[in-house]
């Protein structure tokens, strides 16, 4: 019985049934602390911990499903196009929105992670926070960091965002569709995004846009910030 759950294919199948089953309970009740990235995430390690199945043997199958990330990203590419009459009208603005967004997230990281006494590794592996994993691990390792904190970090933004971005945007009162994109995909990449997908097309390009220039920004500004404030 053990074997067949160490699987690939059942590694597979248990993360998708999570999934699916975590997206039907949040689409059937709404509620923001229902998200179904975290409930499945919560699910498949209370699953391990039951079966003593091991992350390795588990990640083998789960290996497979993350080759998906990087076509996901890319098929965000079709909302941008479709509302790219909306964001070249506003070009200036989003440019600027998300490179102050880019430089607040860096400095924010690190000064808390610095002030509650982090070392140098630490800070290095939280600075790329809000961006997607395969940069953020690219440059948390180029600058000393360690890689897997730095996915573990990001992951943990990243439903942080979703779950509480959308409540704290309506509380300032942010209702304009192109802001409430940006400041979900810069502050939360793709998890944020695909949240802001579900208030309409508009949120959902510009939050995939803000996922883009966020990444590239944040690949640029870390090592000149680290060169000029050294830790």
């Amino acid at each position: 019985m053990i074997s067949f759950l160490e699987t690939h294919a059942f590694s597979i199948f248990i993360t998708v049934a999570v999934f699916f089953l975590s997206q039907k309970i949040y689409l059937r009740f709404k509620y923001f602390w229902l998200n179904p990235v975290m409930i499945s995430i919560i699910f498949l390690m209370i699953y391990i911990k039951l079966t003593g199945i091991p992350y390795s043997t588990y990640f083998e199958g789960g290996k497979i499903i993350s080759f998906f990330l990087g076509p996901s990203v890319v098929a965000l590419g079709v909302p941008l196009y479709l509302q790219l009459e909306e964001i070249r009208k506003r070009g200036i603005s989003i440019l600027v929105s998300i490179l102050v967004g880019s430089i607040s997230g860096i400095i924010n990281a690190a000064g808390l992670a610095f002030f509650m006494g982090g070392s140098r590794e630490v800070i290095v592996s939280i600075v790329p926070k809000s961006v997607t994993t395969p940069i953020a691990m690219g440059i948390s390792e180029k600058l000393g960091g360690i890689p897997s904190l730095t996915a573990a970090i990001v992951i943990a933004t990243g439903i942080l965002g979703a779950v509480m971005g959308p409540v704290f945007l309506r509380l300032l009162k942010v209702k304009n569709g192109v802001p409430f994109g940006l400041a979900m995909g810069a502050a939360s990449h793709g998890i944020g995004t695909s949240r802001a997908i579900e208030e309409g097309e508009i949120e959902g390009a510009t939050g995939g846009l803000a996922i883009c220039l966020n990444g590239v920004a944040t690949a640029i500004l870390t090592p000149i910030f680290i060169k000029i404030f050294p830790l």
